[in-house]
């Protein structure tokens, strides 16, 4: 096991490597001047050019990439181009924003999908089962900001049971936080339960086809026991699956959605800095992605060995 996790640890370094080259080259061929989104189109070209001087811009890109892997590998990821102040701090104070909305709209998901799921594999071809998919249908076609738009109609403007945007920490006020993540926590969570459901639907229904299952049920064993003991276990590898990757996105950032919300986290903070050519600041959001993103794989993987104990790393 621990070779396992120090191989999937130093796999990270090659990934994490090629994210932040793609990113680099990607943001340095599109259109756009860091130092017009600054100063202003109407700023002259000497302020121009010593901007550009200031923060390396008018340097070579190959230059300015080794100059930015060197400084990662030593854990200073630079400064903001608008705001001149250090990256990694800024990052921080998001970070609890993402992890939580990640998250509660995860568990709700959760919640929402797996239930669904079981109860359509269960009654598999009846109404309950057609009238299951349909709604896993709907909650697979319908974009995130339409819905985000719906709820904000329906229970901000129309009832006034919630805030339409805001955030308020967790530890200092739980009640008004809990406000303030509903909306965009049912937003996101909607369409992921669509996704866990579908999943928990067709792996169920196949291994209910297994043979030990009809052996379970035809030596006597209760509908109930049958579901939660022999079936339900063995079908959530690939919803344990699915649920890690969807979390591993929703940690990347879910950037429509907290700009709809407001809400503080790196989805919103990597919109603003694409809005001003911020480099620095886009790369090091997608670096911090990449990383949440293979560390949330590894424990699904880890996760597999809790369901299923027969299953070993070496």
């Amino acid at each position: 096991m621990l070779s396992f996790i120090l191989r999937r640890i130093i796999s990270l370094v090659p990934v994490l490597l090629g994210m932040t080259i793609a990113v680099f080259v990607v943001m340095n061929i599109v259109p756009g001047d860091a130092a017009y989104a600054r100063l202003g189109m109407e700023a002259t070209p000497e302020l121009l050019a010593r901007y550009r001087a200031e923060y390396g811009l008018d340097r070579p890109w190959l230059v300015r990439l080794g100059d930015w892997l060197w400084s990662v590998a030593r854990f200073d990821f630079g400064r903001s181009l608008m705001t001149s102040q250090p990256i990694l701090p800024d990052i921080l104070i998001r970070l609890p924003a993402t992890f939580e909305l990640a998250l509660v709209a995860t568990l709700v998901s959760i919640a929402i999908g797996l239930p669904l799921g079981v109860l359509a594999a269960w009654y598999r071809n009846s109404w309950l089962d057609v009238l299951g998919r349909m709604v896993m249908l709907l909650g697979l076609s319908m974009p995130n900001f339409w819905l985000a738009l719906l709820l904000i109609l329906w229970l901000s403007l129309g009832l006034g049971v919630l805030p339409t945007a805001g955030y308020a920490p967790l530890t200092e006020d739980p009640l008004r936080n809990l406000r303030y993540i509903t909306l965009p926590a049912l937003t996101l969570g909607v369409s992921m339960a669509a996704v866990v459901a579908r999943f928990t639907r067709s792996s169920l229904i196949d291994v209910m086809r297994q043979d030990y299952v009809r052996t379970a049920i035809g030596k006597g064993a209760s509908p109930r026991r049958v579901l939660w003991r022999h079936a339900l276990r063995n079908a959530l590898i690939p919803v344990v699956t699915v649920v890690g990757m969807q979390m591993g996105t929703l940690l990347g950032g879910t950037v429509i959605v907290e700009d709809i919300f407001a809400w503080p986290g790196l989805g919103r903070f990597a919109l603003e800095s694409i809005y001003n050519r911020d480099y620095p600041v886009i790369q090091t959001v997608v670096l911090f992605m990449a990383v949440f993103y293979v560390v949330i794989n590894l424990l699904v993987d880890l996760a597999y060995v809790a369901i299923d104990p027969r299953i070993e790393y070496r």
